[in-house]
């Protein structure tokens, strides 16, 4: 059996409404029978794919962002945010941005940030009279940011297929998520002059203040993973653990929001999120495997080449089709399926660094779960906000805007993803 009868496979099984997994699973299963492999090689590369330091981070940082989620802090980050920033024009759209991005450097999940802030955010723009068009676009939009700014799950998920340097990826995304927050504010800013959107008074040094100091806290959990990996005090993976362990702290001793008696529902909720990521990671490693057997990765290049060795001509192919597949399919199944393929012919044929590739391929495959029919963070927004997905759908368009030309900045210059690791950690 070829591999395209084994694509084949797979893509009906996937039709026909099975699990990515599942049919990722199957489809290897029956190409090793079929051409008389040693049926030893299953357990052997499944073994072989979640045993691996990186991926241990993964359920550490799920139950982080449960643990936030359910002991207060998503409130007092956007208190905080709303004083900060919310004297400008559209001051709540601004706040909205700035609080996902310091939600990101905690989470690292988009569906947390819209399932968790998201909730606040609507809530609070409707009762000051933003539309909720508006209000709900920007709200599905910077959730994005939270898997481009460290920690990231799916950047974890890339680290262990591609074998880059964890602590590089993370800090290729600091950048860019940047960038997304900026070019979201500008639009933001537009919106509100257009629309005559109310801003709030000019804060007070006390208000300020007390804003902050209610957020403390959780405004120095980014900070103390970023300096502890950053300075060698515990490597990415222990970080994950420290950060569960603060995430308790904050919410039992600190907060006092989180009871004993929730912590069963946030370690069931992370077990069933992190076994679905490692049924994905073992039966995509076991399917990858075949495909580079097969010399797929070489013919698929090799094609590419033949129709243009232009490097941006390449990017213009690889970013339609990855945003495509954003489209269909959930981001940490794309990663884990597309990146063996893709990532050797990026990084050999055309001389692009893994760390760039990669925030290219997560921020592309983010942009995708706000863009329909599989928008993982439109249906969630959309459930938040009690709307229609046909709605929210019509919301987020010119939100994408934005986030396009981040994307078309991180493919088409370097220092935005590289600079930062360069500098930091000599890798590029």
């Amino acid at each position: 059996m070829g591999m395209e009868v084994v694509f084949a496979i797979w893509l009906l099984l996937l039709l026909l409404g099975m699990p990515v997994f599942a049919s990722l699973g199957i489809a290897s299963a029956l190409h090793i029978i079929t051409n008389g492999q040693n049926m030893m090689i299953i357990p052997q590369k499944t073994t072989m794919a979640i045993d691996s330091f990186p991926l241990l981070a993964a359920p550490f940082f799920i139950m982080m962002g449960n643990l936030m989620n359910s002991s207060g802090v998503t409130h007092r980050i956007f208190d905080f945010a709303n004083v900060t920033v919310g004297w400008m024009r559209g001051g709540l759209g601004h706040a909205n941005v700035v609080a996902s991005v310091i939600f990101a450097g905690m989470s690292g999940a988009a569906v947390a940030d819209a399932g968790g802030l998201g909730t606040i955010e609507i809530e609070t723009m409707r009762k000051a009279g933003y539309d909720d068009d508006f209000t709900v676009g920007i709200t599905a939009a910077s959730a994005t940011i939270g898997p481009i700014i460290p920690p990231s799950i799916p950047m974890i998920i890339y680290v262990v297929m591609s074998e880059t340097s964890i602590g590089g990826m993370f800090l290729g995304g600091v950048l860019p998520g940047l960038c997304m927050a900026i070019f979201l504010m500008i639009m933001v800013r537009h919106y509100a002059i257009k629309r005559n959107y109310p801003y709030e008074p000019l804060p007070s040094l006390k208000q300020v203040w007390l804003s902050f100091y209610g957020a403390f806290w959780a405004l120095l959990a980014p900070g103390l993973l970023l300096f502890g990996i950053f300075s060698g005090i515990f490597t990415p993976t222990e970080a994950a653990v420290f950060a569960t362990v603060y995430a308790l702290f904050l919410g039992l001793f600190v907060y006092r929001e989180l009871s004993f008696r929730d912590i069963p529902k946030a370690v069931l909720i992370t077990t069933q999120t992190n076994g679905v990521i490692q049924a994905l990671v073992v039966t995509a490693v076991l399917f990858g495997w075949q495909m580079a057997t097969a010399q797929v990765p070489q013919l698929i290049g090799n094609s590419l080449i033949n129709i243009s060795d232009n490097k941006y001509v390449f990017l213009i192919i690889i970013n339609v089709f990855l945003l495509f597949v954003g489209c269909f399919m959930e981001a940490a199944a794309a990663i884990m399926i597309l990146v063996p393929i893709l990532a050797p012919i990026a990084n050999t044929a055309f001389g692009m660094s893994p760390i760039q590739f990669g925030v290219m391929v997560i921020l592309n495959l983010m942009i995708g779960t706000i863009t329909p029919p599989i928008g993982v963070v439109l249906y969630v927004t959309a459930n938040v906000a009690k709307i229609s997905f046909e709605r929210m759908t019509k919301a987020v368009i010119p939100f994408l805007f934005p986030l396009i030309l981040v994307l078309v900045l991180v493919a088409v210059h370097p220092p935005l993803t590289i600079w930062l690791p360069w500098v930091i950690m000599g890798v590029k």
